[in-house]
Parts: C-alpha cells; structure tokens; sequence
C-alpha cells in the first residue's frame, strides 16, 4: 500500500481522488455518480449516487465469491457454557429468513428498530437483517435502564423493538423483557411490534397483537438485499452529550462500508479468512464496527464473547478464547486489561494456553494509562497498540497503522493520524498552537468516509455541537496537543462528558437526577480518576435550609436514583454534602477546580483562582473530611 506519508498526504491534499480509489474495493450495485459532495445544509456527503447493501457486503458479496464455507461468527459464551459457529452461508440464511419475518410484520426501507439486545447471535443476526431491508437499527445497551431507553425509542420512534428475555452479568439473570415493558410504558412512541428471543433460562410473557417470539418471526421465507442509496443511513447509535438528551449518531451505508474496508487493512492489518476478535459489546460503536461490520465486510472471522475478562470463569479467559479461536487481531478497552493485572497480574506468564497466533493487541474506548501499557508491553509478544477514536468517527482518527508502517510507540500517545483525518490543535480563537501546547483537538473538514453525516432528525444540533467553534472544522471535544514528530496525545474531554469504563456519560444528566432530590439544593457531578474504570462520577450537593437527612442515606437515595434512570453502568457510587460549591462572580460552578484538585496529591487549590472569596469557599468545600472520602485517588 505504499508508506504512511505517501497514503497520509495523498489523502488530505486530494480526499475526493483519494477516497474514490478505496471505493472501488467494495462490491457496488452502481458505482458512485460523485464521491464527495455537499447537502443543501453544507455538510459532506460520501459516494452520492452509489447503489449497494452493507449486508449484502457482509454476507452475500462472500458466499458468490467461494467463501460460503467459511466461519464468519463465533459463538462463546462462557456464562452459559456455550459455543456456537455460522459459516458465511449459514449466517446469510438466518439473517435472510429473519429479514423475511420483519417484513412479514411491516417493516421496509426506512422505517427503524430499536434493539435491546446481550450479546448473542440473534443480536448479530437482527442487525444485519435491518441492514438487509434498509430499516434503520439502533442498539441500546442492555444496561441501560428503562428511562434511557424510552428516551431513545422517543427519538428514534421504531416500528419495532427487538429483544431478548434476559442478559447475564457474571452469574445472575437481568430480566430485559420487564425493562423493555416498563420502557415502552414510559415511552409516548408506542412501537406496534416487539420480537422478543426466549432464552432457555428465562420465560416471559407476551403482549397479545404486540408481542412476538424470535422463533416465530424467523420461521419466514427469506428475501433478497434491498438497493441502498450510499447516503441512506445504516443506524443510529445514542452517544451522551453535555445535556441529558442523548445525541443520535447517524452512519450511512456508502460511506460507512468503504471506511471498514479501509480500516481492517491499514489500522488492523486483518484480512479475509483471518481471526478478529473485539471485546466489546454490540450496544457500542466498537460492537457496531468490529464485531459486526468491519469483520464480515472484509470476509474475516468475527468472534461473539458473552461474558466478562474476569470472573468467567477466571482472568485467563482472553488466553483461551485466543488460543482456542486462533485470534490473529483482538481489540478491547484498557478497563478489561486493568481487570485482569488486579486480579491476577502474572498470568499470562503461566497460563499454558499457546496464543502465539496473536500478532496484534489494540486498546481503544478510553485512556491508556502508562502503568497498563508498561505491564501489557512486558508480558505480551505482540505489538500494544493505542488509539483514539469517538462514537461520531466509527473508526480510528489517530492509531499505528499497522497495514502500512508500525511507527515506535510512545508511551501516552495514539501515534499518528489515520490517512483522511487532517487533526490540527487550536487555541479558543481558532489558532493552530505550535507542538506540546495543549488545546482543542480539531479535525478539518471534510471528515473521511464513515464519520457521522449529521444527527438523527436534528441537522441544527449536528451543526452546534460539532461545527459552530471553528469555521471549517469538526470540534471532537477532546483536549490534547502534538509533539515535533507529529504524535497526537489525547488527554481527555473539555466538555461535561465522563469515560466511565470506555462508555460515555453526560455529568449533565446526573446532576438533573440528584437536583430532583427534595433535599438538595444544588449539585455538581465530576469525573475523578480511577484506577481500574479510568474515571467514576461522584456528588458534590448543597443542602436545601431546614434539610435534615444523614449523608449516608442521601448518598444511597441518590446512588438509587442515578441507577433507576441510567443504569448500573453509571457507577455513581459516592455522594459528599458540602456547605457551597466554588464558583466564578456569575455563578458558573468551577468543575474543572474540583477535578483538578482532585487529581492532586494533596487537596490544594490551583494558584490561577485569584479571587480570596472563590479560595475560601474551594479551600472550605474540597478540603473538608467528605471530599477527602470521595476523591479517593492517588492516595486521597
């Protein structure tokens, strides 16, 4: 494929020559009338004019070309004790008869589905069937609670909810059908169909003239890919913003499939017939792209994992799954990896699986922090590659190609701009800042194939979120900065947004939550550091006068509360009272001053607040025994 620089720079100075090239390693019904253009609202669009199914891409393209016989899923569950293979062939038969079955209850081109979905392959399966017909899927993560949920059947009005009767986290059932119920009770959207897959663990009953089994809905004759415009969109994946509306992530067909196609050779360096395994969940963008898409577009082996690094059965199960599946590429978080070096940092270095086939560990979703990246370079014999990308991307901004050149690693960075992303640091006047000094990560329009055209039913929002700061340019919401050799280092978000464990969530929301509380005040929710989630909300709350309540039950009052309306997967677990909170003269809560203390050895106030009355009230708030309780990293 030529060097890095070559590919880099071809792409950026000529994106429309250089991204019509790619497009021709897809199978199209019609080629592209004109690779990039503009929508009547300005934004770009991909392959205007191209004809072409992203299933079809994913299962049909193979079976023509000889590939039919080829393992295309794989099926562990170590929670059940289960696995299961589709060869190309058998996965396009189920995926065709399912599709049949949607369409036998109504759903055509561009009516959407909502999925509420854990991790088997009927999840896979109802995905690609949507796909197939041009229904627009959007997957909720089967953590979230009934509220989040409703939320988003509200925005994307589905003619269909697809499900399951349980989840199972480590050894215990979580009941979906219930959650579902209670979601579309909440709901004002009503979806007329919902298609429900019994599991063997767990019964449920159904909702005479709306509710439907899987078996039942599968048991159709199957029907053949419907002819996409490349601009029609895919799916939709929710991502948390500042406010507490989820924003719609939209990914249209054209652009999406060059871009995995692109991906797997030059950031993966995976190829058709090889092993790819991401450890993700198919409820995240990673789920979408890499369990799902970006694998079976290549024609590679996908592997399908239900079930925890830890705990399932032991921290070994990464070495047996590779070993077992001959995993040439596996992808997850650093959370996984922090999992297993708590629990058991040597194992690797005795266990006797032979994971030799492995040439590649990747890490995404959040921060790789250098002590996890030290401790995977030394216990691992394969390349640990970093890299950076969003939910609004769908595939990588910034990583070590590892299809073109690996570059030498430095310890904190994603390495290098992946070609078509031209990444520039600006200053808050648009000005781009010489190497290491830090400022806002900016990607200069057009963004490649693949990243998000605009938001579900919301063009002005798409527009102020991501396009107003700087003229010509997408704002990602990231900070970081460049060294002299180009190498791109993230530090995080400048936005009310936390990672928790790789999954963005909006401190905006949780405040709306714990403000509805009879007793507080005010409130202000931060994101500390942690060292095995990489970051984990907390509460700051100021008392209503005449409030009379123990901070140990206003604190499991409110861990309730975040829990009821977002899910487990909040992690809000901590809750402190204080007296105030620090402020600027207009009032703005200083969150930054609260997270930078917080990441201090001690509790000291940073010397740029130079106003005594804003000092006295972080000294009095941050330094008290309560904070000292909650901001309980390095050593606090």
């Amino acid at each position: 494929m030529g060097t890095y620089r070559e590919m880099y720079d071809e792409s950026i100075r000529r994106p429309a020559q250089f991204w019509g090239e790619q497009a021709k390693k897809i199978a199209w019904f019609e080629e592209p009338k004109m690779i990039l253009s503009q929508d009547a609202r300005g934004f770009y669009r991909w392959f205007h004019g191209g004809k072409l199914n992203t299933c079809y891409l994913a299962l049909d393209h193979h079976v023509k070309t000889g590939r039919g016989d080829q393992l295309a899923l794989v099926y562990d569950s170590p929670v059940t004790n289960t696995k299961e293979t589709y060869t190309y062939s058998e996965l396009l038969d189920r995926v065709a008869r399912f599709a049949g079955g949607l369409r036998r209850l109504g759903l055509e081109k561009g009516d959407t589905a909502v999925l509420y979905m854990p991790m088997i392959p009927e999840a896979v399966i109802a995905m690609l069937a949507c796909a197939r017909l041009g229904v627009v899927h959007s997957v909720v993560f089967g953590g979230f609670a009934p509220h989040e949920l409703a939320i988003r059947i509200d925005d994307a009005k589905p003619k269909a909810m697809i499900s399951a009767t349980c989840g199972i986290e480590f050894k215990n059932l979580l009941p979906y059908k219930p959650l579902l119920d209670e979601a579309i009770e909440l709901a004002t959207h009503k979806p007329p169909h919902v298609v429900v897959k019994e599991r063997p663990m767990l019964e449920c009953e159904k909702v005479p003239g709306r509710d439907h089994y899987w078996r039942e809905v599968e048991d159709a004759d199957p029907v053949d890919a419907v002819e996409l415009d490349a601009t029609d969109p895919l799916y939709v994946l929710y991502t948390s913003g500042t406010t507490g509306k989820p924003k719609g992530i939209v990914r249209d067909n054209g652009g999406h499939a060059v871009a995995m196609k692109f991906s797997m050779d030059v950031v993966y360096d995976t190829h058709a017939g090889e092993v790819f395994w991401a450890g993700s969940d198919v409820g995240w963008v990673v789920g979408h792209s890499y369990i799902v898409y970006g694998p079976l577009i290549q024609g590679c082996t996908s592997i399908l994992y239900e079930g925890k690094p830890i705990r399932t059965p032991d921290a070994g199960s990464f070495w047996r799954v590779i070993a077992e599946h001959r995993v040439k590429t596996f992808f997850t978080a650093p959370t996984a990896f922090r999992a297993i070096k708590k629990e058991d940092p040597e194992i690797i270095l005795r266990d006797p699986h032979d994971i030799s086939c492995l040439k590649y560990l990747f890490l995404a979703g959040e921060r790789l922090d250098p002590p996890t990246y030290r401790w995977l370079n030394r216990i691992m014999d394969v390349p640990v590659i970093d890299h950076w990308w969003q939910t609004e991307t769908g595939w990588a901004i910034a990583g070590n190609p590892a299809g073109l050149e690996l570059f030498e690693t430095k310890v904190g960075s994603a390495t290098m701009p992946i070609p078509g992303y031209d990444v520039r640091i600006l200053d808050p006047d648009g000005r781009e800042l010489p190497p290491d000094e830090q400022g806002n990560v900016a990607i200069r329009l057009p963004m490649p194939p693949g990243c998000l055209p605009t938001l579900w039913n919301d063009d002005d929002r798409f527009e102020s979120s991501y396009l107003s700061d700087y003229e010509g340019y997408y704002l990602t919401g990231d900070g970081g900065y460049k060294d002299d050799d180009g190498y791109i280092f993230i530090m995080g978000r400048v936005d009310d947004v936390i990672n928790v464990a790789g999954h963005r969530l909006s401190t905006g929301e949780m405040e709306e939550i714990i403000g509805g509380h009879d007793a507080v005040a005010e409130c202000a929710v931060v994101g500390i550091d942690d060292d095995l989630k990489g970051q984990v909300p907390i509460g700051l709350v100021v008392l209503k006068d005449g409030a009379t309540i123990d901070e140990h039950d206003l604190e499991a009052d409110l861990v309730e509360r975040i829990r009821t309306k977002i899910g487990p997967i909040a992690c809000f677990r901590q809750n402190v009272i204080v007296k105030r909170l620090p402020k600027t003269r207009s009032g703005k809560i200083l969150r930054k001053t609260i997270r930078e203390v917080a990441d201090k050895e001690n509790v000291i106030v940073p010397s740029t607040i130079d106003d005594p009355k804003i000092l006295d009230e972080v000294q009095e708030s941050l330094s008290r025994r309560q904070i000292g309780k909650a901001l309980q990293t390095e050593g606090l």
